[in-house]
């Protein structure tokens, strides 16, 4: 099996000793073009009654990147009231900022006050909610009980994963929220990095059989995950193939119900992976002797990577 050369992504070499010339190294250096490209093509995922794209800022919080998908539409998915304060310093709407957080706000009311939205991600983040802001309307996030990923560790549905309200536990939610008048608008799922269409197509459908049973929920956030092939040999999520049975899903609950949802994913690392580049410079040479190997030393480390 022969193996795919490794290239620059985006910079030619004279670019690369130019930059490392006149900003000096180490350094990130970002594509604007990649970027929106990418952005267009999550915006283009398939959906039968509109879509929301939300951008998981964790995988870059930089301020010039959220910049530029806020330009292309793209919203914002937080996974800490840290990161929501650094999205609005951003310039980013507020109220166009989902909080999915395993740890509640410090200060609900700092955080929320803004605009942002809440994911209440257990019963006791929904409880704690309903205290400070009853008769409102709140996202709760579930696990469907299904998931998929390389790894556990990015896996991060089914009973291994602690990450949302287990799904048998929807009256649970509903007696929370009559008992603080709250409306649950929004339901997320989130399986954890895969780019199988059967199992998107599943947990879909787990998600929609939870949606119906809360009549009032108008969107419908199945999160990310999309795989990046990173390397020249490793394919990338194609979010056409997988939508498709997603949208299909959506259309069949609609000729069932009569209701319209309103679809949101949330991509990150999909959106930036390969649209970023770390320059450094070659610092020193080493060996281990003439049966050992020779190693090029750097003038970045792990913390950069």
């Amino acid at each position: 099996m022969t193996q795919e050369k490794e290239t620059l992504r985006f910079l030619t070499e004279e670019q690369v000793r130019s930059i490392a010339t006149t900003f000096q190294t180490p350094l990130f250096v970002y594509s604007q073009k990649q970027l929106e490209e990418n952005a267009e093509k999550a915006l283009a995922f398939p959906n039968a009654f509109g879509l929301t794209v939300r951008y998981a800022m964790k995988a870059n919080p930089s301020s010039a990147i959220l910049k530029i998908f806020s330009k292309a539409g793209v919203q914002i998915d937080a996974s800490s009231e840290f990161e929501v304060e650094r999205a609005i310093m951003a310039g980013v709407n507020p109220s166009h900022i989902l909080l999915t957080s395993q740890q509640i706000p410090k200060d609900f009311h700092k955080t929320l006050g803004s605009g942002a939205l809440y994911n209440a991600c257990s019963l006791h983040q929904l409880e704690e909610y309903g205290k400070a802001y009853p008769e409102t309307a709140v996202s709760v996030r579930f696990n469907p009980g299904r998931g998929s990923g390389g790894t556990k560790k990015t896996d991060v549905g089914g009973p291994s994963s602690s990450f949302g309200i287990w799904h048998h536990y929807a009256e649970d939610v509903k007696k929370v929220a009559k008992k603080h008048k709250l409306t649950i608008e929004r339901i997320h799922t989130h399986i954890g990095s895969g780019s199988d269409p059967e199992v998107w197509e599943a947990v879909s459908e787990y998600t929609l059989e939870l949606v119906e049973q809360f009549e009032k929920v108008k969107y419908v956030n199945l999160g990310g995950g999309f795989k990046v092939g990173r390397m020249a040999d490793e394919v990338s999520t194609d979010l056409q193939n997988i939508g498709k049975p997603v949208k299909k899903r959506f259309e069949d609950f609609y000729a069932k119900t009569g209701r319209k949802l309103h679809l949101e994913i949330e991509p990150g690392t999909f959106l930036v992976a390969l649209a970023g580049s770390l320059v450094m410079e070659v610092i020193d040479k080493v060996d281990t002797g003439k049966e050992g190997y020779h190693f090029l030393k750097v003038n970045a480390g792990m913390d950069n990577n």
